[in-house]
């Protein structure tokens, strides 16, 4: 999930990996990241923070928060900072070890707009004008289509290309924006030689998208009008459960996934399987026979345990001051990461 469409989501969102092209036996490193633009859902968790977790025993790690972007639309002020801290407590909560992973906050680190700019300049507007990110963002925010919600994918771009990502962690809404950043890492290479990595989408199978639980053909968004079809990681464990149990579903009466059919059904499993760590089919087969009560509220109950323990852990967090360490650190080292691609690309362009 790239940047909060992640993701991300962005994911939006929503990257993965880097390789380093001097030393080969190094591990590739995996970059992603979300906009701060709202609270964190469990499609945020379920879709790419979950999976971010996993990658850190085999790739090194940076996650950043994507505040640049989420400046496309509209924030206030006050809320943006806030959220940008909170949201590296609620990363840490998730599970990311800040030993064993790079965090941190995109504005902090310059080299990300200064090739943004760089590759605008090789974006062509045909390219720009076909996202469909841009085109939904757009009617959804008609009086504020600014030049930024435009250009934002060149930007994205240089998020990925600045750390030579080899695999982009992505939902199925962002491949479009890998594809332009492979087109634009191919055509910079093409001119001035060697300098970036071409990357691939990498998504999920289990977990990769959330969707609301009042309206599931759409997604879990931050970005939800109706409360009751989002799930935050701050919000109340018992007024979750709630939102569970007055979940959309249907009246076939049958527990199955069939997304095309019983989407409703179809997303409660996902959110059971990707809590519990049992698989969808087994759920099923458990099922059978039962009505959709016993079943919410098992779904119910793993929502209430997961976000119970989530929320102790990011309440302890959160007191420690260990946030602004973090974010220390962590821009310090992507500082140095960045700024040796930027140099390379400023020298070929002249």
């Amino acid at each position: 999930m790239w940047y909060d469409t992640l993701v991300c989501n962005c994911v939006q969102t929503t990257f993965l990996g880097v390789c380093n092209m001097e030393n080969e036996n190094q591990k590739k490193v995996i970059l992603s990241g979300i906009q701060p633009s709202g609270e964190l859902t469990l499609g945020s968790y379920l879709g790419a923070i979950k999976n971010w977790v996993k990658l850190s025993d085999e790739y090194e790690c940076y996650y950043m928060l994507a505040d640049l972007h989420s400046i496309t639309v509209r924030q206030n002020p006050a809320d943006l900072r806030r959220r940008t801290l909170t949201q590296i407590a609620a990363y840490i909560a998730c599970g990311l070890d800040p030993e064993k992973n790079t965090i941190f906050i995109q504005s902090h680190v310059p080299a990300h707009a200064e090739l943004g700019w760089v590759l605008d300049c090789y974006t062509m507007f045909g390219e720009l004008s076909r996202m469909t990110q841009f085109k939904d963002k757009s009617a959804k925010n008609a009086d504020n289509i600014n030049a930024g919600l435009f250009t934002y994918p060149a930007l994205m771009a240089a998020d990925i290309l600045l750390y030579q990502a080899d695999l982009v962690p992505v939902g199925e809404d962002q491949k479009q924006h890998v594809e332009l950043t492979r087109n634009l890492a191919e055509r910079f290479n093409n001119r001035y030689g060697d300098t970036f990595v071409i990357p691939e989408p990498l998504v999920s199978k289990v977990g990769a998208k959330i969707y609301s639980l009042q309206d599931p053909t759409k997604k879990m968004s931050k970005s939800e009008e109706n409360p009751k079809g989002t799930i935050d990681l701050l919000d109340e464990p018992a007024v979750a459960r709630k939102k569970i149990m007055s979940a959309v579903t249907d009246s076939l009466g049958i527990i199955q996934y069939d997304p095309e059919h019983q989407p409703g059904v179809s997303n409660l499993l996902t959110i059971l399987s990707s809590l519990n760590g049992e698989s969808i089919e087994s759920i099923v087969e458990r099922y059978k026979g039962k009505g959709y009560g016993d079943f919410k509220k098992e779904v119910g109950a793993a929502v209430f345990d997961f976000l119970s323990e989530l929320q102790a852990k990011y309440k302890e967090i959160l007191s420690s001051g260990m946030v602004e360490q973090v974010i220390t650190e962590g821009n310090e080292k992507a500082r140095r990461s960045a700024h040796k691609k930027l140099m390379k690309v400023k020298k070929k362009v002249g």
